[in-house]
């Protein structure tokens, strides 16, 4: 499975669209952008379960040959998990990357969902509390992770009716970047760059719409603050706990988690309490921590079907060493 096919729908690193708009696009943008639509195309006219064993099969080749992730995600899992032994280190993370690889294979039939035959691959859970929150006029604010299937979630709300509005970052190649938003609004959600995140975030709130936001990725310390995540301080975006709390929209914890008895996915709602402080930036640091926790008991349930290969204690608190030794 090519690097690039996987990292764009992992951790791509972004760019602006100013930056996008003002190059044009080289030829390995060109070369890179006929490889990546061949491959969804290819995978998308196969039948939907042919085309998850093969991604499946090629995302465990991927383990082996792809030392820095699986570097990287090992040592997560030790950070983690330090009561583990390595093989249930290594069996995690073998089945995470077999996630991604059941992601791939799903993402290229995103053309061919429709309400008609969606209940075949994603199911709700909890949708009450989804409607409950919905009913308050406010908007709505999806809180998920690089968790399950996390880009069937927006996709397939959308396909039941409910469209979102979610935040991505842009990648490095302008073609591809804009194919796979096409693929990701094909049920009429709408993507916001990751620096358009607060104004864009506040106009879709006021007119009572969904935005859903991953917030499991490491920030820099200019960005975020320092949060518990499996016992290490975790540098954490604080942007979901100020716009929830600047405009009273209710948070829901939206993840997409696959259940191997179904064998389909389960987009599982759950209504968030908000903490009350009566300092205004204690208040918003108390829930980003309160979200986070969320989050990690989740993945604390389900740790094969968390991105493990993102260094997500990567910046740290003033004073502390480095946790990656590479």
């Amino acid at each position: 499975m090519d690097s690039r096919i996987l990292s764009s729908l992992t951790t791509p690193e972004s760019v602006s669209r100013d930056d996008q708009a003002e190059a044009a696009p080289s030829f390995r943008h060109r070369v890179e952008y006929w490889a990546v639509k061949g491959l969804l195309q290819l995978l998308g006219a196969l039948p939907h379960r042919l085309a998850r064993i093969l991604c499946t099969a090629l995302a465990g080749l991927s383990y082996w040959f792809w030392p820095r992730l699986r570097r990287v995600g090992l040592w997560n899992l030790r950070l983690a998990y330090p009561e583990w032994s390595p093989r249930e280190r290594r069996r995690a993370l073998f089945a995470s990357f077999q996630n991604l690889g059941r992601m791939l294979a799903d993402f290229a039939h995103f053309p061919h969902w429709n309400r008609s035959n969606i209940e075949q691959l994603i199911v709700y859970d909890g949708y009450e509390n989804f409607d409950r929150a919905q009913r308050q006029g406010k908007g709505l604010l999806f809180l998920t992770a690089h968790f399950g299937n996390w880009e069937l979630g927006s996709f397939a709300h959308g396909v039941y009716g409910h469209p979102v509005h979610f935040v991505v970052r842009r990648l490095d190649n302008p073609l591809i970047d804009s194919l796979i938003d096409r693929y990701r609004c094909l049920s009429g959600g709408q993507s916001i760059e990751k620096g358009e995140f607060a104004r864009q975030a506040l106009r879709a709130l006021r007119q009572g719409e969904s935005v859903g936001i991953l917030m499991d990725q490491n920030m820099l310390s200019t960005e975020g603050v320092f949060v518990d995540f499996f016992g290490l301080p975790a540098c954490t975006t604080t942007g979901p706990a100020r716009v929830a709390r600047k405009t009273g929209a209710p948070v829901t914890l939206g993840l997409v988690i696959w259940d191997s008895q179904l064998r389909k996915y389960r987009l599982r709602f759950e209504a968030v309490e908000w903490l009350r402080d009566d300092d205004p930036e204690k208040e918003i640091t108390l829930n980003t921590a309160h979200f986070t926790k969320l989050l990690e008991q989740y993945i604390r349930r389900y740790p094969e079907q968390w991105l493990w290969m993102h260094r997500r204690w990567k910046t740290r608190p003033p004073g502390e060493p480095p946790v990656y030794p590479f």
